[in-house]
């Protein structure tokens, strides 16, 4: 990932997002699908968001983040921190207050 300029990830169905959280780890600016778990997971301001049955969206989001000055430092900028939110140690967390909620002692 660390060598792309941009990382796009146009797919209709993800469980999670993983490619997208790896990508921003790296500081790769993101634009990824508006659907699925994708838009919660890149978070509102860290990637461009498009639909993956709109062929032109995807070219126009992807030629906007590669000739708008400033755009790919602003998703750069935002990338790291968004992926530094999502931690093994919050996942085991949540697990745990969900099986918690599932048996009743929430």
């Amino acid at each position: 990932y660390s060598g792309a300029a941009l990382f796009v990830l146009p797919s209709l169905y993800e469980g999670f997002g993983l490619p997208v959280l790896e990508a921003m780890a790296c500081g790769v600016p993101v634009a990824c699908s508006n659907t699925s778990s994708l838009p919660e997971v890149a978070g509102a301001h860290a990637a461009l968001l498009f639909d993956p049955t709109n062929v032109d969206e995807i070219a126009a989001v992807i030629a906007r983040a590669l000739t708008e000055p400033g755009l790919l430092n602003h998703l750069r900028n935002q990338a790291q921190p968004r992926a530094n939110e999502f931690t093994w140690q919050r996942t085991a967390d949540q697990t745990r207050l969900a099986y918690r909620y599932a048996l009743g002692q929430a």
